[in-house]
């Protein structure tokens, strides 16, 4: 693959703000040029995001979120845990508003194509998320026991999330959300995304009343919301 060049972004999107993110964020999105494939998940969440970094305020919030206007965009923010080594889960996309921090993990094919591992150290184990994480603490657990698993479902990484964006919250004095934003490909069929979407309702479903509120939409659901008001976003 030749490397990602600035043919690789939508017009708009602050191109050395964008790498320097992903560099950092390590992955080697940008060195191996998986970035410029035609199918890179990483090209969609900061060609959606990326754009919004220095418009925060046009920023379309997520219908089933009651939020403020979002006043910074980020792509490839680390939320990180409690403690200094080790390492630290990085979201796909970062907004913040007056009263709200939301972390966005963004999945393209990945739902349908990759094989789901569960790797959560004894580290996760520490005393350190409060006492209103526990559904998030008893999904940690099932996971490693195998009583849940999850075909299309990245549960672990959602985990791992969550953990990060409570301790950013009390941090900050905002209230956490996690946003599972995924798109649908026509290559495939509507059974599997069926299922996908049945994990994810049960996912939620396992967490809900947790500290950090999870939430999902996928792309084409969260376009529809954009409003037709601002010109630029109506021709997206």
């Amino acid at each position: 693959m030749t490397p990602p060049t600035e043919l690789s972004f939508l017009p708009g999107v602050p191109v050395e703000y964008v790498l320097a993110r992903l560099r950092k964020a390590g992955g080697n999105e940008v060195g191996s040029g998986k970035l410029a494939s035609l199918e890179s998940s990483a090209a969609l969440a900061v060609n959606t995001f990326g754009w919004f970094h220095e418009r925060a305020d046009r920023l379309p919030l997520f219908p089933m979120l009651t939020v403020s206007p979002a006043i910074v965009v980020e792509v490839e923010y680390s939320a990180r845990f409690p403690w200094r080594g080790g390492r630290h889960p990085w979201l796909d996309a970062w907004i913040e508003t007056s009263e709200a921090i939301i972390g966005i993990e963004s999945k393209r094919f990945e739902p349908f194509r990759d094989e789901k591992t569960v790797a959560l150290s004894d580290a996760y184990n520490r005393r350190v998320w409060g006492d209103q994480m526990g559904p998030f603490e008893a999904m940690r657990d099932n996971l490693r026991s195998g009583v849940t698993g999850f075909a299309f479902l990245d549960a672990a990484q959602l985990v791992k999330h969550s953990f990060g964006l409570v301790t950013e919250g009390r941090k900050k004095r905002k209230q956490p959300h996690l946003v599972y934003l995924f798109a649908e490909p026509a290559k495939y069929g509507d059974d599997v995304k069926a299922l996908h979407r049945q994990e994810i309702d049960r996912f939620a479903a396992a967490v809900e009343g947790a500290e950090v509120d999870f939430k999902a939409i996928s792309y084409r659901e969260w376009l529809n919301n954009w409003p037709e008001s601002d010109p630029e976003l109506a021709v997206c």
